[in-house]
């Protein structure tokens, strides 16, 4: 049987995906599509819920489950790496200091301040089932002093996330009833670094973990070595997420060195833009495995399916295949239909959560048969 974590808003079976909610929305489909979907949790991030629609808006409308629609778990991103990419890329739109990030993004009317503390506080305010700690992420090619200097102050930060959820925790007096706190291992490329950040991490104490900074390298290949290594410094029984972590090769390899936990936006944007996932064959005929060329993509634009009559992907239920032929798809595409988002995204949705219920069968990602809350305190 596949391990679940126990969340506030019902359980989530490992391993998982978790599509990016990133506005509180997954574009093009609604709360319905993606229970269909079988989807089993999102991910929200807060650097943007806290310019849109803001903070005050999300309590008024009675959190992110209420104001979404969506009755099982969330997660919220704290935002750290959102920022951090926005100052990369536009220095002068922002600043990292020891006490915080603060930042002006290009058309909003004020500057925002995302401190430890504040990620926290509003988080929980948001009703995240899953609260992750503001951690100062590189990129994996960054130099020795960078990723020494965002190491000392993502543990830092890590240690005010850690003091201040368990404040809020007891002045709500959540209890038993408290969200998971994970935090984030930082470190670049540099393995020394990575370990001296997990060991202190895991002194603190937390409930998860997730790999921090970029999956992937200069050349969009994935940190295989590193990602293994990172995943064998935190103990089995806890869980780990693979941050940002979307590509269904990807997935799998991850999935396979241990990790649980995947989210990114790359099946929803590839769905938008008309590259469709499908399995080169039933994925639940005897024999189906996740080896070799086991998917294809599928381009909905090629003129090559124009007058198909077959659904997208073989053995596929999703509710697009059961009702739609894929020389239907590729009109709505053509004609620039708005439907064709809604059909295709719900369709790559489901790919992603058939593969996770494949993997679960495998046994990839699970879980030691612990308690996560009991498990998390040194």
């Amino acid at each position: 049987m596949p391990s679940t974590l126990i969340l506030n808003h019902g359980p989530l079976p490992l391993p998982a995906f978790l599509p990016d909610a990133t506005l509180g929305v997954v574009r093009a489909v609604d709360s319905r599509d993606l229970r269909e979907a079988g989807v089993e949790a999102l991910v929200m991030n807060v650097f943007h819920l806290m310019q849109r629609p803001g903070s005050t808006t999300i309590e008024r409308l009675g959190g992110l489950h209420r104001m979404a629609a969506w009755d099982r778990p969330i997660i919220t991103d704290s935002g750290g790496f959102q920022a951090y990419s926005l100052i990369r890329q536009q220095p002068k739109a922002g600043r990292i200091s020891d006490q915080g990030i603060s930042f002006h993004p290009e058309g909003a009317e004020r500057k925002f301040t995302l401190t430890p503390e504040k990620s926290v506080q509003l988080q929980l305010a948001y009703g995240a089932d899953i609260v992750i700690c503001l951690d100062d992420p590189t990129h994996v090619d960054d130099g020795p002093a960078e990723q020494r200097a965002s190491v000392q102050r993502t543990l830092r930060w890590a240690s005010r996330c850690r003091e201040e959820f368990d404040r809020q925790v007891r002045q709500r007096s959540l209890g038993e009833g408290r969200p998971l706190l994970f935090a984030v291992v930082q470190g670049g490329g540099d393995r020394e670094l990575r370990r001296e950040c997990a060991e202190a991490l895991l002194a603190l104490g937390f409930d998860g973990f997730g790999f921090g900074g970029w999956p992937l390298d200069g050349q969009g290949r994935l940190l295989t070595e590193l990602l293994a290594y990172t995943r064998a410094l935190i103990p089995p029984h806890l869980p780990m997420h693979a941050l940002g972590v979307g590509h269904p090769e990807s997935v799998v390899a991850c999935a396979r060195m241990g990790y649980q936990i995947f989210d990114s936006a790359l099946p929803t944007r590839d769905a938008r833009a008309g590259r469709l996932y499908a399995y080169t064959a039933d994925p639940a005929a005897p024999g189906f495995r996740l080896a070799g060329r086991w998917f294809d993509v599928v381009y909905a634009a090629d003129k090559k399916h124009i007058k198909a009559d077959t659904p997208i992907s073989p053995g596929c239920d999703c509710s697009t295949c059961r009702h739609y032929a894929l020389g239907y798809l590729h009109h709505l595409h053509k004609v620039g239909e708005t439907l064709f988002l809604r059909l295709a995204t719900i369709h790559n949705l489901r790919f992603m959560t058939t593969l996770m219920n494949l993997l679960r069968a495998e046994g990839a990602g699970g879980l030691a048969p612990v308690p996560v809350r009991d498990a998390a305190y040194p």
